[in-house]
Parts: C-alpha cells; sequence; structure tokens
C-alpha cells in the first residue's frame, strides 16, 4: 500500500510539473503526426479542393496507412493528382531510375515524378490544383534532397498561384542539434538548395515556414502556406522518444538511428575514397579503406576523446559499389550518447587519422571534388583539406555561422 501511494504521488507531482512548465508531453505518449492532425481536423483545409499530394512510403499514418490512400477514401477530399521523389510514390521505382509519368495501381491516380530532368513541379503538372499537399519524413541533413524537392515545390506553387500545406513531421535528429556552417548560396544544388546548416535542427514545417519568412524563393516571392502541425513532439526528441513506426526513408536508411550515420559521414563518402559502408549492411555506420589496419585506426580515433562516440576496430566487405569485394580495415561507429556526439565532425577526424595512417591517401584526386563542395555548401573545407591545415582549424570553418542561424531560425520554431 506504501508503494502504491507513493506511486501516485510521483504521478501527481509529475502532473503538477507539467503544469507548472507547460510540458505536457506525456512520456511514451506517441507523437501525432500532421497528416493525423489532419484527419482530427476533418480535412479541413483541404475539403472541397482539387489537391495535389507529394508523398513517398514514408508519408503514413501511425498504423502504417499511406497517405495517398487516407486522402483518396476522404470524403471530403478531392485527390486528382500524385507526385514521388526519387524511389516514387510507393516505393515503386529502383534507385536511379527515372520516370516520367504513370498511374498509381492502387487509387488509379496519375503520378508524375520529381526525380530526374523534372525537380520542380511544371505548370502542366500543376494544373488544375487548388492545393499541393508534401507529407515526407525528412533526416535533419541539409544534402538529403526531401527538403530541396518541397523548396522547389514551393516555388512552382508561389508562381503559380497554387496553395501549399506542409503534413509536418519529426526531425529524427532532434530540434536541438545545429551543425555545420550555412550553405554559400554559389554552391546551391539538388543536394544542397538552402542557406541552412548541415544539420538543421527543424521539422519541416518549420522549414516551410522559414523558406517564405526569410524571402528564399525567387524574387522574395511566397506561397499561400499551411502548416499542419505535430502535437506532442518536443525539441529534445529524438524518433525513438515519438513511438512513431520508423519506413526506410530511402534503401540506404533502413533505421531511424541510421540519420545519426548519415550525418557522420556521408559527406566524406562522397569523395568515395573512404568507405562509408554503403554496400554494406551497416550503411554510413563503418569507415574504412583497404591499406587501413584497424586497430591502429581506432585507436588513434579514440584517442582524441569525441564526445559521445566510440570507435570499434572493424573490418568489412561491401558487396557493390566503389570498394564492391574489398576487404577494409577500419571502425564501426558506436554512439554511445548520441545527445552529446557532434556528427557531423566525426567525418573530418576520420578522415584526418586516415591521412596519419596513409599519408600519401588522396582525398580530391577521383573527380568528386564538386559534389563535396555542394555537399559541404562550400568550397574553404576542400581548400583547407588540401593545404593541409590542422584539424582545428577546419573545424572553425566548418563550425562558423552556426549561432547566427540558431537566432534566425527562432521566429519559425512551432515546438518549444
Amino acid at each position: 500500500m506504501l508503494c502504491l501511494r507513493r506511486h501516485f504521488l510521483i504521478v501527481i507531482v509529475g502532473m503538477l510539473v507539467a503544469l507548472v512548465t507547460g510540458d505536457t508531453a506525456v512520456a511514451g505518449e506517441r507523437v501525432q503526426t500532421g497528416v493525423e492532425t489532419l484527419i482530427e481536423q476533418n480535412f479541413a483545409s483541404l475539403a472541397g479542393k482539387r489537391v495535389g499530394l507529394i508523398t513517398n512510403p514514408t508519408g503514413v499514418t501511425s498504423d502504417l496507412t499511406s497517405t495517398v490512400d487516407v486522402l483518396h477514401k476522404a470524403k471530403q477530399v478531392n485527390l486528382v493528382k500524385l507526385f514521388g521523389p526519387e524511389h516514387g510514390v510507393r516505393g515503386e521505382v529502383p534507385a536511379g531510375e527515372k520516370v516520367s509519368q504513370f498511374t498509381d495501381a492502387v487509387t488509379g491516380v496519375p503520378v508524375h515524378s520529381l526525380y530526374g530532368k523534372t525537380r520542380k513541379p511544371t505548370a502542366e503538372m500543376l494544373a488544375g490544383l487548388d492545393v499541393l499537399v508534401f507529407d515526407i519524413q525528412d533526416i535533419g541533413a541539409r544534402s538529403y534532397t526531401y527538403i530541396s524537392t518541397m523548396a522547389l515545390a514551393m516555388e512552382a506553387a508561389a508562381e503559380l498561384g497554387v496553395a501549399v500545406v506542409v503534413l509536418d513531421r519529426p526531425n529524427p535528429l532532434g530540434g536541438q542539434r545545429v551543425e555545420g556552417r550555412p550553405l554559400d548560396l554559389k554552391y546551391k544544388s539538388f543536394v544542397g538548395h538552402l542557406p541552412i546548416p548541415y544539420c538543421h535542427g527543424m521539422t519541416v514545417g518549420e522549414l516551410a515556414q522559414m523558406i517564405n519568412g526569410e524571402g528564399w524563393l525567387p524574387e522574395g516571392a511566397k506561397c499561400d502556406l499551411t502548416v499542419v502541425p505535430m502535437r506532442g513532439w518536443q525539441r529534445g526528441m529524438v524518433f525513438e522518444d515519438t513511438q512513431l513506426p520508423w519506413v526506410p526513408s530511402s534503401p540506404h536508411i533502413p533505421r531511424a538511428d541510421t540519420s545519426y550515420f548519415y550525418a557522420a559521414t556521408g559527406i566524406m563518402g562522397e569523395l568515395r575514397v573512404i568507405s562509408e559502408g554503403v554496400g554494406y549492411p551497416l550503411p554510413f555506420e563503418v569507415a574504412g579503406h583497404p591499406d587501413l589496419t584497424a586497430h591502429t585506426f581506432a585507436a588513434e580515433l579514440n584517442r582524441r576523446g569525441l564526445k559521445g562516440v566510440h570507435f570499434q576496430p572493424y573490418y568489412f566487405r561491401p558487396y557493390y559499389g566503389a570498394f564492391d569485394g574489398k576487404t577494409c580495415g577500419g571502425v564501426r561507429i558506436v554512439l554511445t550518447d548520441p545527445h552529446v556526439a557532434t556528427l557531423t565532425e566525426i567525418q573530418f577526424h576520420v578522415m584526418d587519422a586516415a591521412r596519419k595512417q596513409l599519408p600519401e591517401l588522396d582525398f580530391f584526386g577521383q573527380k568528386r571534388n564538386a559534389m563535396f563542395d555542394k555537399v559541404c555548401g562550400t568550397d574553404q573545407m576542400q581548400k583547407a583539406i588540401v593545404a593541409k591545415q590542422p584539424l582545428d582549424e577546419i573545424l572553425k570553418i566548418w563550425r562558423s555561422g552556426v549561432e547566427d542561424f540558431r537566432r534566425q531560425r527562432q521566429p519559425y520554431l512551432l515546438y518549444e
């Protein structure tokens, strides 16, 4: 009985603390995504309108019902067109394959591709639409192209007078992680479309508001934007805290925590000089080279004392890609505390440690230099590495502008 009373007392105290602090999310309670808020609102923002939907297999409710099917079945919604990024609306398009137009086999609704030659919806694609809905799970890194797709869709919608509704979803890296200098617009591309840090710590809905509010559309245009928010999400949450199911956002992001590793090694991987594990069952989670000795390499990285990360000596053999069939000596990256780890700086430590063991390693001789600059959002990182500047100086370049961005983004944050 005493234990029971103590339990009730703890619960009551917790509720009082929540009321005082305004923190009303309950630990273990599932976050409600934007599409579920839309359902709860009886599709008010779409009722009676001709709707186009940009989505992929990640656009689902918490019971894994596709947003395509939710909108198609809703009596209040007239779903007339679908738009898919790379891999397609239902994941039916293999990586890298480009398609123009086809019909969704489930709903009979025409599908337009936003991957390949056409990344920005054309006037013909948007003809007859009143509103364009975006519902895709992002992974919180600037080079992941879904937020570029969203920005280009907003641009087209602004030009043609079509409204935009963004169904918000969690940032799997959380809302507090901001890492990597904001992109210099001279290096604007599909793998870096917005002047934001590499890890921006924002949801897609918040980013959409910032795109509109900061005048990042051409000529400072704005679209008629509505963000349908989540319920129960807080900035300190990573995806595991949301109690939501993870749907692979692309073939190389099979788990929610792969988002951490993508941020940790994805930039380095673009050079194809050190394997980041693409082509192996641990994509982005390992780093190695055929000429590296695993134990020596791991010892050098662990000596640096990076917070929240341990490097396990590891040998692996990718089965396709730049290191197909080659046994690589290297490390498995173990995040002992992802909240304190500075993810994006891990890859620059890996590159620096690899060069210490293999001084002859040429990072920029594989004709991938331009892509490296695009994903870094600047040429300053490449120049500093080529000049063999000390790593501390290289990381100063990488960290510049982060605090300014934190202040800049503040008016657009929906969740405190």
